[in-house]
This record gives structure tokens, sequence and C-alpha cells, in this order.
């Protein structure tokens, strides 16, 4: 995919955004763990970045009303200006900017992926995406490696504010590259429809779609529990390991480790065994490295850490390309941002619960109601694991010379 110009440019640009995220994604809770003292406050970060996938759908109409190319132009310069307001902070009493910040980032996050989706449509055949979905999703995680204890070191050394100011960078070379590509994309058409029909048109997609209707369930289930283990992380830095708060950062890097084997061999699985069931197996071994987590031997920590990663991955890149898949191009943004709601709701209920059960409840307890109800997720998809079936058998060059050429 590399050979394709217009994907050059894009991956170069996400990369760019990627490890700006990467640097980012703990420096949010160990700021306030270090202002606060607190696990649960340093754990609710999370729960206000998720909290903008429960009104989604309003940022799907908006992806759906634009060009994917420019859409994601103007959402990234957007989010370098977003990160301003961080240079603010100097106690406790300003954790309110970091939550806000935080809501922000969960926002533009929501619909860059939305709108990612669609350009990734409009740039390859079908049989190419989950290859791309899987190379995307290997560097974003295989930043993990080093993105996250990069910004931790950063942020004891320059405080947060210097690691804000690099993101807001990235993002910026982000919309560089991708305006640079070349791509001609017609104005999406208005329907004539209600407002209230356009706005529910995703949902109604998925209602429609066998396949996407037992995803979203199952993701629903899944996701209802594994916010959990957003403020159980620092309980297992502290009570587990009894490491700093910036330990967290090493964990981060073994979720990276095993993220980099699942993005990698996702789209291989899916090419075997389909998505539905790619996303059950990623389910399950999620569940796997939460069990492992519990039990107190630091190798068996990490290792677990590194198994929910490639679970995790996995997951996250069967769950996208069966949504490119069977999603006309023109509800794409609707449709995707209808299923993370439906994911994203439960998540946020999870991350809530605990972060307020963290401080009263053992965490290993809290890791086995998670590995528990991943596995149940799991089992939900057993009986249509074989109803998206893999693609024809092809050859990979070919279908990149096809891309290549213009023909589709």
């Amino acid at each position: 995919m590399l050979r394709l110009p217009a994907f050059r440019l894009l991956f170069a640009g996400l990369v760019a955004s990627m490890a700006g995220d990467a640097l980012l994604m703990l420096v949010f809770g160990i700021w306030v763990k270090s202002l606060t003292g607190s696990n649960g406050a340093a754990g609710l970060v999370t729960l206000f970045m998720a909290m903008p996938y429960v009104v989604a759908p309003l940022g799907g109409r908006l992806v759906d009303r634009f060009r994917h190319r420019p859409f994601l132009v103007v959402v990234n310069i957007a989010s370098a200006v977003m990160l301003l307001p961080l240079s603010a902070v100097r106690d406790a009493a300003d954790v309110w900017i970091i939550y806000s910040v935080a809501a922000l980032y969960g926002a533009s996050s929501v619909t860059i992926a939305a709108a990612l989706g669609g350009l990734l449509k409009e740039l390859l055949t079908e049989d190419l995406l989950a290859g791309a979905n899987g190379v995307l999703q290997t560097v974003k995680e295989g930043l993990r490696l080093g993105g996250p204890l990069a910004g931790a070191a950063l942020f004891a050394v320059s405080g947060g504010t210097a690691v804000a100011a690099i993101d807001a960078v990235t993002f910026l070379v982000a919309a560089v590259a991708i305006a640079r590509i070349r791509l001609h994309e017609d104005p999406p058409a208005r329907s004539g429809r209600h407002w209230l029909s356009e706005m529910t048109a995703g949902l109604t997609h998925i209602r429609a779609d066998a396949a996407l209707r037992r995803m979203t369930v199952a993701t629903a289930i899944g996701f209802l529990v594994i916010g959990i283990d957003e403020p159980v992380l620092f309980a297992v830095v502290g009570e587990g390991l009894h490491r700093p708060p910036g330990f967290v950062g090493v964990l981060a890097s073994a979720q990276g480790v095993g993220a980099i084997g699942g993005g990698l061999l996702a789209a291989r699985l899916i090419g075997s065994v389909g998505e539905l069931a790619a996303i059950m197996i990623g389910m399950a071994t999620v569940g796997l490295g939460n069990g492992l987590c519990a039990l107190p031997w630091p190798a068996a920590i990490l290792t677990g850490t590194a198994v929910g990663g490639l679970g995790l991955a996995t997951l996250v890149v069967g769950s996208a390309t069966v949504v490119q898949r069977r999603t006309p191009g023109p509800l794409i943004g609707r449709v995707s941002t209808a299923a993370e709601t439906l994911a994203g709701g439960p998540q946020a209920i999870s991350i809530a619960a605990g972060a307020a059960l963290v401080s009263i409840v053992d965490y290993r307890l809290l890791l086995t109601v998670v590995t528990v109800g991943m596995l149940t997720a799991a089992a939900s998809l057993w009986t249509v694991r074989r109803s998206t079936e893999p693609p024809a058998p092809h050859r990979w060059e070919s279908s990149v010379e096809d891309v290549a050429e213009g023909r589709q």
C-alpha cells in the first residue's frame, strides 16, 4: 500500500499524529495523579475522553456532510488549537482544565476516526482495507513501546505543557500531509430526509445488517467492563508492583509489544476466519490478559498487559474493517460513530464505576470482572462467527497495482 502516493502521504501524516498521541496518552492521567494524589481522579481522565462517544452520532452526521480529506485537515488544525489551554495548568485547582481538554481530545478522536474510515474507502479497494487498518493499528500501538515512556520522562523534566505543545505540532504535520493528497471526492448529496432520519441513519443501518448488529452488541458487552482497566491500571502499579505512577508507562509499552503482533496478524486472521471470528478471538485474548494481570507476579502482569494489547489490536482492526466493508460511503461517518456510541456509552459507565470502586475494592477482583465480561462478549459471537466470510483469495500485488492505476 505504501506504493500508492496518496496512501504514503496519509500514512506519514497519521504516523506523526499518532506519535504525538503516544506521548500524551498517559500524561493526562499522570498529571492529574501528581496534582491530586488520587488514583480515582487520574482514572477519571479516561472517562472525560470517553464522554464524547455518547454523543458521537452528532459528529458522524457532521462528517457525512463534508468531503473527508478537507474535513480531516480542518479537524487536525482544530485539535492543535484545543491543546493550548493546558499551558494554564498550575495546581490541583486547575485539574478541570485537563479534564476539559481530555473531553475535547476524545471528540477529536471520534471525528477523525470516522472521517478516516471514509477516506480509506475512497483511496483503497475493499480487499486492501483490512491490511490498511492492520498497518495503521500496528504503528499506533507500536508507538506505545517508547511513546508513553518518553512522554512520562518529558513530563518529569519539562511538565505537561511541553508534551502538549509537541502533540499540537504533530496535529499540524498531519493536516499538511493530508492536504497534499490528490483525490477527487464528490460533495455528499443531500437526501432531503427529515433531520431525525438523517441523524439515526447509522443506527438504522447497523440494525438492518446482521453482522454489524451482532458485532455492536458484543462490543457493547465488552466495553461495559473494559473501562474498569483505566483506573485499575494505577492500582496495579501502586499496589501490585509498588512502583510510582510513572511506571504506568512501562505497562503501556508492554501493551505496545503485544499490539504490534496484533496489528501485524489481524489482517491475516481476518483473511482466514472473517471479521467476526477475529473480533471474538481478540475479545477472549483481552480477557485472558486481564486475568494474568490479577496474579501477584511482575512477569505475569507484564505478560498480561502484552497479551491484552494483542487482543485489543485484533478487536479494533476487526471492528473497523467490518464497518468499512459493510457500509456505503455516504453513511460511513454515521455508522462509525453510532457503533462507537453503543460501545463508548458502556465504556464511560465502566470507567466511572472503576474510578469509584478502585479505592474500596481489591483491584484483583475488578480485573476478574473484566475477564469474565470479555469472555462473555466473545461467547456472544460464537454462533455467528462464520457469517462474515473471508474475502476470496487474491494476489495482493495485483490489488495494489489496480489501485495505483485507478482501476476499481
